[in-house]
Parts: C-alpha cells; structure tokens; sequence
C-alpha cells in the first residue's frame, strides 16, 4: 500500500469520526475521535480473535504509519509553532517564574516521585520491574502533552491565567522531560544511571541549544516577514520557520520542540506590535489555527487507532490501572510543592493546584516516547501501562474539565464547553 493510500485511509477515517463526534455525540472532535477509533481498535482486535486475518491486516497498516516519526519529527513541529503563535504573552511574561519551575523542576520532581510510587506498588503486588525502567516511565509520562493540554483548556473555558500557566509549562516540560529521557535510555544499556553532572551538561547542551537556535531563527524569519505584505508568502515563510527550524535542530542532536516554541514565540512578540501588521495579517492566523485544528484531530485518531499495537493481559491492565493514581498523587505533589510559594493571593492556591494537576493531561507525545524502547526489555509492559493512562487521561479527565472548573468557581463563560462551537 503506497504512502498516499495510507494519508487517505487516515483522513478519510478522521473526516467521518469528526463528523459524528460534532452532529451525534456532541463532544470535542479531538476526543469523540479518540473515543470513536478506540471502540473501532476494539472491534477489530475482538473479531481478530476469530477472524486473525483482519486483526494482522489492521495491524500491518497502522505498523507502516511510524507514530513515533509522524509525532516526533513530523507534526509536533506544527502544533508547537501554532501554540506559541497564539500564546497569551502579556500572561505569559507575568507568570514566567511559576512556568520555568514547574517545566524544569517539575517534571523532575514528577519523574522521581513516580518512578518510586510505581516500584513500589508493582512490588507489592508481585509485579516485577527494574527501578530503572521506573524512572524511564516517570520520564515519559511526567510531561503534559501541549496537543492535548492546550485543546482542552480552550473548550473549557478555562481562565486565561490558568491557561497560560498550564499552557506554558506544558509547551516546555516536554523538552526537559525528552532529555531525561534520552538520558536514561542511554543510561540502560549500561544499567547504571547517569551522574547528576552528565545529565545536567546534556540537558544545557540540548535544551539551552534548542532554545538559542529557535531565538536566532525566529528573528531572522520576523525581519523578513517585514519585507512582505502578501499573506501567501508569510504562510510560507511561516511554515518554512517551523519545518526548517524543526528539523535542524533534529539534525543538530538539540530539542527540537523546545526550538520551534522559542521561534514561535519570537514571531508572536514581534509580530504583534502595532507596527509590524503584516505578521499579524488575519488570514495567516487563520491558517495556522485551521492546520492546528486539523492535525489535532489526525493525531487523536491515530493515538487510538495504535490500541491495536498495544499489548494486553490482564497482569499488564492491572499494572495501568494502578499507574493511574501513582501519577496523579506525584502531579498533585510536585505541583503543591512548587506553586505555593509563587502563588497569590494564597486563598486560590487550592483552585490553581486542583486545575493544574487534573489538567495536566498525557497524550500522544508520551506514546510517541514510549515508542522509542520497542525491543528494550520492559518494553512491553511500559507501552500498555503508559497507553493505559493516556486514555484515561484524555477521556476521562479531559471530558470532566467543565464540571470541575464550575465546581471551584471558575468557568469563566457560558458559551464554553467541551463540545465544539
């Protein structure tokens, strides 16, 4: 089947699920086609059982789409770009400290809590796992996914502090969080940890690079925006910043996403002075709110598609289910400890807390890390427990975003919901 085959199966699929999400179930495209692939991922796998034929082709068909590399180094490149273009500045440099910790410290500080939780608590059920593979698990699911995190804060409701609080740190904390990573993948393969120096010399070198090239190349691209009016070439010189820029830094071995945020954000800040109106042209912010709105979609219908990928047992559903609580209680711990101090007026610490730790969601970017261990041992069980807390994250906590904002007082207008507009 040709690559173009494959992009049309997809799109078509996305077409039809979103159609019914909007007009039959009422809920946000991203997640009805989550929850309609999902069932449809579900069927297949029961009737592969007396039909395997169709099981082993649905299979071979999602194993041709490397979500990894479509995640990784395809469309996350847009989705972050179109993030930080649209990013709330003025919010964002007022709750630049709070953001900075929460995306550095803490997913390092989620990262350790979890990885003890979970040791403990698979230990105590006669489940075996390296403490190692713990913290390669922490790693991966401790950042909240921006793709997820930002579409459900938007359907919301949410204040635009909250959003920019959430919406920030999750736009970094996955680069810290794929430097730990990559730093205990190396780690494995000798089965001792890195020493606290090595991983603080390539967390500088990656992100600290990722960040200054995404700063040069986004004011390389802003002045040259200024030497056009026409839309049509500032779309591409647009996309040209969040490819190109995207992909050097892959080939540079630095963080790619935190690279195309930092460029993102250079275009928006310039861009929006009164001054410079041919960046902020209406139709170019239409086109990247339409290719972000679209991809969204691509991207949860692949996220529950690759249920067919996935290994279960019910040793490995037991194992998820209990990964659900252990990274909830070391959100809530980590985010307790580092917002309280920045936190004011203290009397909304607990609203800010609650929307923070039940709105960190996981999505497709902790797939997409797991991804990357198929074929190390423990693999196996990593990828059920870690696709296990993404659905539940996305389904379960994303669709109870609303309740939870009326309950503490904060669902800001009437016309917000989950469901689409």
């Amino acid at each position: 089947m040709s690559i173009f085959a494959l992009i049309s199966i997809v799109v078509t699929f996305t077409a039809i699920f979103a159609l019914i999400s909007y007009r039959w179930l009422r809920l946000p495209t991203t997640i009805g086609t989550m929850a309609l692939s999902l069932v449809l991922s579900t069927i297949l796998s029961l009737l592969g059982r007396n039909i395997p034929g169709l099981q082993h082709l649905a299979a071979d068909i999602l194993s041709r789409l490397d979500f990894n590399a479509i995640v990784l180094h395809g469309m996350l490149a847009f989705l972050l770009f179109a993030a930080a273009l649209h990013l709330d500045l003025a919010q964002l440099k007022r709750q630049r400290l709070p953001i900075l910790v929460l995306s550095t410290f803490g997913t390092l500080l989620s990262a350790s809590f979890i990885a003890g939780l979970l040791w403990l608590v698979l230990i105590a059920c006669q489940m075996r796992i390296s403490f190692l593979n713990c913290l390669i698990f922490g790693a991966l699911i401790s950042p909240t996914d921006p793709v997820a995190v930002l579409e459900m804060l938007r359907r919301a409701g949410c204040p635009p502090h909250l959003q920019s609080l959430l919406g920030g740190e999750s736009l970094f904390n996955d680069g810290v969080g794929a430097v730990l990573f990559l730093a205990l993948i190396g780690s494995s393969g000798t089965n001792a940890i890195s020493s606290i120096n090595s991983f603080a010399i390539l967390f500088l070198l990656e992100a600290g690079g990722g960040i200054a090239l995404g700063l040069v190349l986004g004011y390389i691209a802003y002045r040259l925006l200024l030497l056009t009016n026409s839309y049509s070439v500032e779309i591409l010189l647009t996309l040209s910043l969040a490819m190109g820029g995207y992909a050097l830094a892959d080939s540079l071995h630095i963080s790619a996403p935190l690279e195309v945020v930092a460029a993102g954000i250079v275009v928006n800040s310039r861009g929006h002075r009164r001054e410079m109106p041919a960046i902020t042209h209406e139709d170019v912010d239409k086109f990247w709110h339409l290719l972000d709105d679209i991809l969204n979609v691509v991207l949860f219908l692949l996220l529950g598609f690759s249920l067919v990928l996935v290994p279960f047992s019910a040793r490995l559903v037991i194992a998820g289910l209990l990964a659900i609580p252990v990274v909830l209680i070391a959100r809530g711990v980590s985010v307790a400890i580092l917002l309280y101090p920045f936190q004011r007026p203290k009397s909304q610490f607990f609203s800010t807390w609650a929307v923070l730790t039940w709105g960190g969601l996981r999505g497709a970017l902790s797939v997409a890390l797991v991804l990357v261990l198929v074929g190390h041992p423990g693999s196996r069980r990593l990828l059920s427990i870690t696709y296990t807390v993404v659905v539940f994250s996305v389904l379960v906590q994303g669709l109870t975003m609303v309740p939870l904002l009326r309950r503490l007082g904060l669902f800001t207008s009437d016309s917000a919901s989950l469901h689409n507009p």
